[in-house]
């Protein structure tokens, strides 16, 4: 399955620069202040994948936009989800579920006490555990640090206390140049390590892509594809 995603940065759409601005590229604002047009393409999917890199940075937030795009759409939202309450205020908002990432490492260790008390506060079917990771580890804080930790060994931490999974693949190679797509050989090998509900993205640039990820039980999650119009949707 395709699932579109909105990044949000100063109450636009964007599409990540080489490498994302979250780690020193740039974000190109995709001519959208007026979400209309993307609102009415992507209605049509039952899920929408909606980030909030202002949250992420730590440089304000996008909860208005938000607000309102959960009320169109159906989304599940990430960006500074990283305490039991403010997963709650996006579920409140309209969030289906919610992504969670860099609150589930403390001390370069998978934080299982926090995954154990989201899920049972929250609910496991209202979780996606990201699992980023940039040259193989775990990639944090918007991508700009690593920890000693694999995407594999995180899933195996995790997976009782989530419905699902997304990894995004990083590396500069993939991220923001389409340049590679997304290495299927990593795909099949995250496959083999959960029966959790699996989401990839980073570097995802043809519908040819998104149909082999979907025969190995993957779904795709694609954004400056289709924002630049190699992916038409």
């Amino acid at each position: 399955m395709l699932i579109p995603s909105i990044d949000l940065m100063g109450g636009k759409i964007v599409q990540m620069g080489h490498g994302s601005p979250v780690h020193g590229g740039a974000a190109h604002p995709v001519g959208i202040s007026e979400f209309e047009p993307w609102i009415k393409k992507f209605e049509k999917f039952p899920l929408i994948h909606v980030v909030d890199l202002d949250a992420v940075l730590r440089k304000g937030s996008n909860k208005e936009l938000l607000a309102q795009l959960t009320k169109r759409l159906p989304c599940q939202v990430g960006g500074g989800a990283n305490t039991v309450e403010r997963v709650r205020e996006m579920l409140a908002a309209g969030a289906k579920r919610v992504v969670v990432g860099s609150a589930l490492v403390s001390d370069e260790k998978i934080d299982t006490e926090f995954a154990k008390k989201l899920s049972g506060e929250i609910g496991a079917d209202k979780l996606v555990f990201a699992v980023d990771t940039k040259q193989g580890l775990l990639a944090l804080g918007g991508w700009k640090r690593t920890v000693p930790i694999t995407a594999e060994d995180a899933i195996r931490a995790l997976e009782p206390y989530c419905k699902a999974f997304m990894h995004t693949h990083v590396d500069d190679a993939a991220m923001g140049t389409m340049g590679g797509g997304f290495p299927m050989a990593e795909a099949r090998d995250l496959c083999k390590v959960t029966k959790r509900h699996l989401m990839v993205a980073g570097g995802i640039r043809s519908m040819d892509e998104v149909a082999e990820l979907d025969a190995i039980g993957i779904d795709a999650i694609v954004g400056m594809a289709i924002y630049s119009g190699a992916l038409a949707v």
